[in-house]
């Protein structure tokens, strides 16, 4: 889970869009694309790397990556897609085209409890299809505990950015978590994002572009993945929004694609129910 993210995901999907996306049966040009991504896809044609950037309970960010992976795939340009969805390690490799969907979620050792398969199905299945490696690239359970004490982590970021980091954590959690548990979470986050680029720099091919999958706070200029990226790299950075689009987001992408808004949702309160204040 991103730490951008609250931790209380939807588990059912969200009205008739959703069951368009779980059908497989949306065209790369549907409507929810729309000519300026289309656009901005062929503008961006050869660039090494695209890191999108997704809010987890919004259907139509996945209908929008599924429809990247397709449109790239479709033109040769698609070298890899890699998942903050699945461990780093985990991988498609050597898997058929025509390689089933169980055997895919063996290959990328995938948790559903965490990620509900039919979420990212789609977008998954289309990179298998058309013979693109799809790579984990979280960290796992022994990397997470081990990020949780590396203070060397600490360090990465100026201070402003990482003021940022430890904003998210606390409002992601609901405000819930005793301070001495912020910074530890901060340095999870970093360590998920140190890892996310390596595996986004093991999959570089020349003339094609390596595709993340990520939470949004995973993908931002001055906070995530492009933080631990070689300079020279330049990938191009992605954010769906759905409603309104934060100004705060908007200045850590290259392009912001706009998606319906969600039904309101207080998503505390069962985290409050279950956890008391603690301080």
């Amino acid at each position: 889970m991103s730490a951008f993210s609250i931790p209380l995901r939807r588990l059912a999907p969200v009205c008739a869009l959703a069951a368009a996306v779980l059908s497989g049966c949306v065209s790369p040009a549907s409507r929810l694309q729309g000519d300026a991504w289309q656009a901005q896809l062929a503008r961006w044609q050869g660039a090494p790397a695209l890191l999108l950037g997704e809010q987890h309970d919004a259907p139509a960010h996945q209908q929008w990556q599924q429809q990247t992976v397709q449109w790239l795939a479709a033109r040769g340009q698609l070298a890899a897609l890699v998942l903050e969805m699945a461990e780093a390690g985990a991988a498609t490799d050597g898997l058929a085209p025509q390689a089933s969907a169980a055997q895919v979620r063996a290959a990328l050792r995938w948790n559903d409890a965490a990620w509900p398969w039919p979420r990212y199905a789609d977008v998954v299945m289309a990179a298998v299809a058309a013979g693109v490696p799809v790579r984990g690239g979280n960290l796992d359970a022994a990397g997470l505990r081990a990020a949780m004490q590396d203070e060397t982590l600490d360090a990465h970021l100026p201070p402003a950015p990482l003021a940022r980091q430890r904003e998210a954590i606390e409002q992601g959690h609901c405000g819930l978590l005793p301070p001495a548990r912020v910074q530890p979470l901060v340095r999870v986050q970093l360590a998920r994002d140190a890892r996310l680029a390596r595996t986004v720099q093991q999959a570089l091919q020349p003339g094609r572009t390596v595709v993340l999958v990520a939470g949004h706070g995973h993908v931002q200029r001055s906070l995530g993945v492009p933080t631990w990226l070689p300079a020279d790299l330049r990938p191009k950075v992605a954010i769906a929004q759905a409603g309104r689009a934060l100004a705060a987001i908007e200045s850590e992408a290259d392009f912001i694609q706009p998606t319906p808004a969600l039904p309101p949702e207080d998503y505390c309160a069962g985290l409050r129910a279950r956890w008391p204040v603690q301080r």
